[in-house]
């Protein structure tokens, strides 16, 4: 079981930071202008498609965020058997390691860009809680874009799942203490 728990945060930590990387950018003074919206300001249905909140920056910011963990994920993989046990079933030694960061992250930013469409359409403000989606969106779009990379057990997923929920909830609370966020959950 604690090998469970400690490969489903190992496993997806690419994917859980990248997620998170858009609201720090959006904070940072130097990237604060490259704000341009994925949906370019178009609209579906008479209603934004993704809104103001989705943007290039934080795509790009967060999928370069995601490579760089899973880069430093392969260099403990290659200098700890502790995180070589953990990394089972999968081997971050491989030269193609980049592709499952990139997979994670943008399966996850996507993730999100999809929930937020969804809300949209169902005229859920933005920034407005739509719990529980808002918590298993980028696990979800993260999980599923890694298909392409690597099978996991059936119980890995659900841990994975499990786990990411709950942290999603941790860090919103974490980023609302820090200012980051405007509301708590």
């Amino acid at each position: 079981m604690s090998h469970d728990f400690l490969f489903s945060l190992w496993f997806f930590i690419p994917a859980g930071i990248a997620n998170s990387t858009p609201i720090i950018a959006a904070h940072l003074p130097w990237l604060r202008n490259l704000n341009a919206p994925l949906d370019g300001g178009k609209q579906f249905r008479k209603l934004r498609i993704f809104g103001e909140h989705k943007t290039w920056r934080g795509i790009i910011c967060g999928m370069l965020t995601g490579v760089l963990v899973i880069w430093l994920q392969a260099i403990l993989f290659n200098h700890s058997a502790w995180v070589r046990q953990v990394s089972v079933p999968v081997f971050y030694g491989r030269d193609s390691i980049t592709q499952l960061g990139l997979l994670l992250s943008f399966g996850a930013l996507l993730g999100d860009a999809f929930e937020s469409f969804l809300k949209r359409q169902y005229h859920i403000p933005a920034g407005q809680r739509w719990f529980p989606f808002d918590q298993l969106d980028y696990v979800i779009g993260g999980l599923f874009a890694s298909l392409i990379y690597v099978r996991l057990p059936i119980v890995d997923y659900a841990w994975i799942i499990l786990i990411w929920f709950c942290m999603h909830i941790l860090f919103t609370y974490l980023g609302y203490v820090l200012k980051l966020k405007d509301q708590p959950l």
